[in-house]
């Protein structure tokens, strides 16, 4: 495919719509997208396999835009190749409503794969998308799993730790269909990169087992752009990273080169100035010529007849290997089998098991009939309880194994498996719940773009005991509990932790679960209880005896402290105790008034007791028994007494909460 004067129109039109859009909103990003038309007009054209049409054919090749800042330049292929992004949905960028936000967002809009913006993220979901595809093409066959991700990265991205993380990681599984594309701009927003930066990003890549392929100065040679990617994409046996040396913001006379051209419009005196040299009509604004139109909208069709091959492979699986086809479907829809749910285990009261332990028994009871469940632990598999027993270690010479070993790298572990998700599998991942920091920003935009991640946090209090403060969590309750889109649930003991996960596997999006590392009680009443409980995030566990008088409400293993601290105030003489466990607030909240009425009746005192800040308890208690400290390194029981937590403190609380002796 030799390049024409019509190619060459086109890609001057890509940068016109990106100099228009942000122009009109006088807000964003114009120069990566004007220096990068020339390889999207390549990629759209003549690499990527896609059908614009079928923005979601499970086959398609994935694009993903790391470098999310430059969401014009995606924005206007997407609307040339036929996506259904309108251009007044252009002349809208940035404003409120439009389908082209800011920064690219899954759902938002048809062909945004991932939702990017802060760097890194998207180069981490490239490799987790990699991971599936390699996973699932091992497991089903090339005639259900056969695509490649690109991944378009910047400076920025491969400046944040989390770039390092999973490049490691996915050099170490050689994830042949990877390919990133790294924008070597060497422009940032405080000025050259060199003020900061100076890494030989090729070597390092080689260090990682990456294939490097240096394209030089060639950001506008269409023909060499075009070598450089089909040779990157020739490669099976390890990811590539193309480096292209780009010039932000060409062919401003004014901005080229320039740390202005990257986060702000260019002015409409400058946009005419390249308008006049790209030969595009000064006086109008969104130009599209019709044989630009004609040649976007044909590219977006070309996948269309490896589409419809697709199918047809799939309904012949489906004809002659039914239960093939069914797996593989049910991992591309995140559910498990018809009936996948009678595997759940229940436990008997009067067990001593840590959550973290019932967990482990529940990944392990669901496997078989769950077959899109892939994953473990940041090098923590056997302490989270996230090691699938029997099943294979994915790695280089066996994908398909269902056992991922994330290594020290949680940030790179959260990234991966949000790729993981929106590639066709339903990832878990464990660490210390203390470590949840270290993958907060994964966790977040997980809860912004609605993964179907679980996130198993093991180690959930100052009940972790010798490990000392640095191991033990006090804040992170409540700050993950403030995040939006996040369902995050402290199970009580052995049989919540089963509704957890069947919580987890009947919803969509992200679910946090937090357990323990000690031992707790299996409770009277939560195997006929929890099912039914746990889903509206509270309920009552143990009745009050006579008129009601107070409401103990605790999450996970304070739950069993408030029955202890009730037997005591009972023989004390203090009756009308309801306990309630209370394992997830948002769900709580999205079960309505009229049911937290019922839990929480209006006029009774309510003490809550939970082994972590106490900030937010006031929304459904009067008083809290709470840390406002951090922990100490002792035994976990000895921790928990010396910091009031204990059947006897909690009991006075509940007594002073009641106006006195009770």
């Amino acid at each position: 495919m030799r390049t024409t004067e019509l190619d060459e129109l086109a890609v001057n039109v890509v940068r016109g719509l990106a100099m228009d859009a942000v122009q009109a909103a006088r807000s964003g990003h114009p120069g990566t997208p004007m220096a990068l038309a020339p390889l999207a007009h390549v990629l759209w054209t003549r690499i990527l396999r896609y059908d614009a049409g079928a923005p979601d054919w499970p086959d398609r090749d994935r694009f993903v835009l790391s470098a999310g800042h430059a969401s014009m330049l995606l924005y206007a292929m997407l609307h040339l190749a036929g996506y259904g992004l309108g251009l007044d949905d252009l002349r809208r960028f940035r404003q409120w409503g439009s389908p082209a936000a800011g920064h690219p967002e899954r759902g938002l809009t048809p062909g945004v794969e991932v939702t990017t913006g802060p760097l890194g993220q998207g180069f981490g979901n490239a490799v987790g998308m990699a991971i599936a595809e390699a996973h699932l093409r091992a497991r089903f066959g090339a005639e259900l799993c056969d695509h490649r991700t690109w991944v378009l990265c910047s400076d920025g991205d491969l400046e944040e730790g989390l770039s390092h993380e999973a490049a490691s990681l996915a050099g170490h599984l050689r994830l042949g269909r990877l390919v990133a594309v790294y924008d070597d701009n060497r422009i940032s927003i405080d000025g050259p990169t060199d003020l900061a930066f100076s890494d030989d990003t090729a070597r390092r890549f080689e260090a990682y087992g990456w294939r490097v392929l240096p394209l030089g100065e060639v950001a506008n040679d269409l023909e060499a752009l075009t070598a450089g990617l089909a040779d990157a994409a020739a490669t099976d046996d390890r990811p590539t990273l193309v480096i292209l040396r780009s010039h932000i913001g060409w062919p401003s006379p004014r901005f080229t080169d320039t740390a202005d051209a990257h986060g702000a419009p260019l002015g409409e005196a400058e946009v005419a100035v390249v308008k006049e040299l790209l030969g595009l009509p000064v006086g109008e604004t969104f130009w599209v010529p019709e044989p630009v139109r004609s040649l976007y909208a044909a590219a977006g069709r070309r996948g269309r007849p490896a589409r419809q091959a697709w199918e047809a492979r799939h309904a012949a699986v489906r004809e002659h290997d039914p239960a093939r086809a069914d797996d593989f479907d049910a991992c591309l829809a995140g559910r498990g089998r018809e009936g996948w749910a009678a595997k759940l285990p229940t436990f008997s009261p009067g067990e001593e098991v840590a959550t973290r332990v019932a967990s482990h028994r529940v990944l392990n009871a669901i496997a078989d009939v769950v077959p899109g469940l892939v994953g473990g632990g940041a090098d923590l598999t056997a302490n989270t309880g996230t090691d699938l027993r029997g099943q294979a270690a994915c790695s280089a010479a066996d994908p398909g194994g269902r056992r991922l070993h994330f290594g020290v790298r949680e940030h790179a572990m959260g990234a991966v498996m949000n790729g993981m998700a929106v590639g066709g599998l339903l990832p878990f991942g464990g660490t210390f719940f203390v470590f949840s920091d270290y993958m907060r920003p994964a966790v977040r935009m997980a809860a912004l773009a609605r993964h179907k991640v679980a996130f198993v946090w093991s180690h959930d209090s100052v009940g972790v005991g010798e490990d000392g403060p640095t191991h033990q969590p006090v804040e992170h309750l409540a700050s993950l509990r403030a995040m939006p889109g996040l369902r995050l649930l402290r199970p009580a003991d052995a049989n919540e932790v089963v509704q957890a996960w069947r919580v987890h596997l009947d919803g969509d999006g992200p679910t946090g679960i937090v357990l323990t590392r000690q031992a707790v009680p299996v409770l009277e009443g939560t195997a006929e209880r929890a099912p039914e409980g746990v889903p509206r995030g509270a309920y009552v566990l143990a009745e009050e005896a006579g008129p009601l008088r107070l409401v103990l409400v605790a999450s996970g293993s304070e739950v069993a402290l408030c029955l202890a601290a009730r037997d005591r105030l009972a023989v004390e003489g203090v009756t009308g105790v309801r306990v309630v466990s209370m394992p997830s607030w948002d769900l709580f909240a999205a079960a309505g008034a009229a049911y937290g009425a019922e839990v929480f009746p209006a006029g009774v005192p309510v003490l809550a007791v939970e082994a972590a800040a106490g900030l937010g308890w006031e929304r459904w208690a009067h008083d809290v028994v709470a840390l406002n400290r951090f922990g100490a390194s002792a035994p976990g029981g000895e921790v928990m007494r010396r910091l009031g937590f204990t059947p006897e403190a909690v009991a006075d609380r509940a007594r002073a909460l009641l106006g006195g002796d009770g």
